[in-house]
């Protein structure tokens, strides 16, 4: 099985972003515990502040990968065009949040991409990715 995990704006800053947010971990040393946690999987990992460079790696894995796990930042309550990418590939992709988007500003209530995810992990820290890999397991 092969997924890909996709983070959007300003994740490349975890473990030094807000860590009472985003915890204290920088995401590249999760993933390696992710990699120990799921030998059975072949995890790739992306991270871009740039919409289009997003788009273009949903587009580029989303015909050829078994899962994608997105988590696309502030863009998730902004961008159509993320969400269109989504509908547009075959590849099942899961929404993930590291904070629980419904108890922070009333903006980010709304995400623009759940309606083409399979479904939505929110709150639950970096282990919501854990939880994502083991759902398409």
């Amino acid at each position: 099985m092969k997924i890909q995990i996709i983070n959007g704006p300003n994740l490349n800053l975890l473990g030094t972003r807000e860590p009472e947010v985003y915890g204290s971990t920088s995401f590249e040393d999760y993933f390696e515990s992710l990699k120990e946690t799921f030998p059975q999987v072949e995890l790739h990992y992306f991270q871009s502040n740039i919409e289009g460079e997003l788009i273009d790696k949903i587009h580029e894995v989303g015909f050829s990968f078994d899962a994608i796990l997105l988590n696309a930042g502030g863009y998730t309550h902004t961008s159509v065009a993320i969400s269109d990418a989504i509908a547009c590939v075959e590849t099942s992709v899961m929404e993930v949040h590291i904070s629980n988007i419904y108890k922070r500003e009333e903006f980010r209530h709304k995400s623009v991409i759940s309606k083409e995810c399979v479904g939505m992990i929110s709150g639950l820290g970096l282990k919501g990715y854990d939880l994502g890999i083991q759902y398409f397991l």
